[in-house]
């Protein structure tokens, strides 16, 4: 993670006993979670998506969108909840999203979404939790 100092902080055991490992790989370490593979990605009820490690909101359901890529994409996040940072990593450059409140990592943010926004926030699903409207 950066020096950035969140509201909400664990130390490494802490986020290792609150996570599962898949959890911890994605959101601490910067992983990602194997397309197609979250039950969220087919998730199309009214509600939110929360942040896994810390509960944050950070998308609305209304703002999903099937992007055929594998992972679950919005096209907006609530404002305030998610940050971004530039990812060098893989040889190419990438404007990573991590949790506003805690630094978790989430996803990608890509200029290739749907009106009106254009872009693509494409989240791993394990980083997040659903709570139904």
């Amino acid at each position: 993670m950066d020096a950035h100092n969140y509201p909400v902080t664990h130390t490494d055991a802490e986020w290792k006993a609150k996570l599962t490992p898949e959890q911890y790989a994605v959101m601490r370490k910067h992983g990602t979670e194997r397309p197609g593979s979250c039950a969220l990605l087919h998730e199309h009820r009214a509600g939110s998506f929360t942040c896994a490690g810390c509960e944050q909101e950070l998308f609305k359901a209304d703002l999903k969108f099937e992007s055929g890529t594998g992972w679950p994409s919005f096209n907006d996040p609530v404002p305030g909840s998610v940050d971004t940072t530039s990812d060098r990593s893989f040889g190419m450059v990438r404007t990573e999203c991590h949790c506003s409140r805690c630094g978790s990592h989430l996803g990608h943010v890509f200029p290739d979404g749907p009106p009106p926004t254009g872009l693509r926030y494409c989240i791993n699903g394990v980083a997040l939790n659903f709570i139904p409207a």
